[in-house]
């Protein structure tokens, strides 16, 4: 189980580390949708969310990922009207290492806190992705596309930590996986890879 649950976190990796092409070069629906799972940075911070979500349960298990998709898309709005938000890239990297280190290591986080927490990093997240769209009538359908590929990836967080929860040392794995996630986000922040 260990091998599949590995082998499979293993195919979720791009090459590329960021998904940010630049600024207003993006629009449309299906390149809204390639933003976030072309970049390790978001995958990551993503999936993490959904995993995070899942070891809280009950309410959480909803409740997390519609704020970081509702959050991501109010920081959108600021990118797209070109509000200056200091230090994305270091948000985004630090989101990773912060998530990481939340499943590896939180136990019993009370909802409002995930919901701050989660709602904080997915305005950098958000941010990002509307500095690169252009606003015009393509705009709408970009943050569709990375509103839709963000919900798809916490689920697919969801089902990981589903799967995780199945496995007989599952507090070990989410250790494991938590702490493999912010040894990433760590080497995104030194930009080593």
């Amino acid at each position: 189980m260990r091998i599949r649950l590995i082998t499979a976190a293993l195919t979720l990796i791009p090459t590329a580390a960021f998904a940010h092409t630049g600024v207003g070069d993006a629009h449309g629906f299906v390149t809204g949708f390639a933003h976030p799972v072309g970049g390790l940075d978001h995958i990551l911070a993503m999936v993490t969310v959904g995993i995070f979500a899942w070891q809280l349960g009950g309410r959480a298990l909803w409740l997390v990922p519609a704020t970081f998709v509702l959050a991501m898309a109010a920081g959108a709005v600021l990118g797209m009207a070109q509000l200056p938000l200091p230090f994305v890239e270091i948000g985004i990297a630090i989101s990773v290492i912060v998530l990481g280190a939340v499943v590896a290591f939180a136990r019993g986080t009370p909802i409002a806190l995930a919901v701050a927490l989660v709602g904080v990093f997915a305005i950098f997240h958000g941010h990002s992705h509307g500095t690169e769209v252009a606003f015009d009538a393509g705009a709408s359908a970009y943050v569709a596309g990375f509103m839709l590929a963000t919900a798809l990836l916490h689920v697919a967080g969801i089902a990981l930590g589903c799967a995780i929860s199945r496995i007989a040392d599952n507090r070990a794995a989410y250790r494991f996986g938590g702490a493999l996630v912010a040894l990433a986000g760590l080497a995104i922040l030194t930009q080593t890879i």
